[in-house]
């Protein structure tokens, strides 16, 4: 059975592509080609979805590995505050299941990134703040004011930005505009950062 994968060119100034599975937001392969990152799609579900299993979550089976592009985009803005891909089912609500799901998926993501800055004993200063900008404009997109002054710290200021997000989401609901984007985003890249820490030498 066909699984679709949708394909975001252009990220960390044009040397990375991401390859997101459609059906479960969050699950995203970062390579240096599309081609690589589309291959390694079937090995990445398996293993997101064994996480999530692992931590008491409920994931669906995927029946055979045939995964593909149906569509593509390239991220806009400037390479310091890029604007991310907005893809067709993206504009989908999700339904309240599903979007109770999502968040339970975002919060064991957070959970994830947590352990490995306490593992790696430091903060990769400039990933941080990229998801704490995409956090803190995510929020703004669904309504929500900027939080007050930002704390000095790398990882706190990540983590209020985390929880404006969280906030900002359990106010919105699903049938917010841009609900599914945000949470992809949100999981996909707090994942990419936590593999990323584990992967360093220490």
């Amino acid at each position: 059975m066909p699984h679709a994968i949708f394909v975001e060119t252009g990220l960390d100034a044009g040397s990375t592509v991401a390859a997101y599975a459609a059906e479960l937001p969050g699950c995203a392969v970062f390579a240096s080609s599309d081609a690589e990152a589309v291959g390694a799609m079937p090995r990445r579900v398996a293993g997101f979805t064994a996480w999530l299993r692992s931590s008491g979550e409920a994931a669906p089976t995927f029946i055979g590995d045939n995964w593909y592009e149906v569509e593509r985009g390239a991220v806009r803005g400037t390479p310091k505050v890029p604007e991310r891909v907005t893809f067709s089912l993206d504009e989908l609500p999700p339904s309240a299941a599903e979007f109770g799901s999502y968040l339970g998926w975002l919060e064991l993501a957070r959970e994830e990134l947590a352990a490995a800055l306490d593992a790696a004993g430091g903060a990769p200063t400039k990933a941080l703040a990229g998801i704490v900008r995409q956090d803190l404009a995510s929020a703004v997109l669904l309504g929500s004011a900027a939080p007050g002054a930002a704390p000095s710290d790398p990882i706190d200021r990540l983590y209020v930005a985390r929880d404006h997000l969280t906030e900002a989401l359990e106010r919105a609901g699903p049938t917010a505009d841009g609900v599914r984007r945000i949470v992809r985003l949100a999981i996909a890249d707090d994942l990419r950062v936590a593999e990323r820490l584990r992967e360093s030498p220490r």
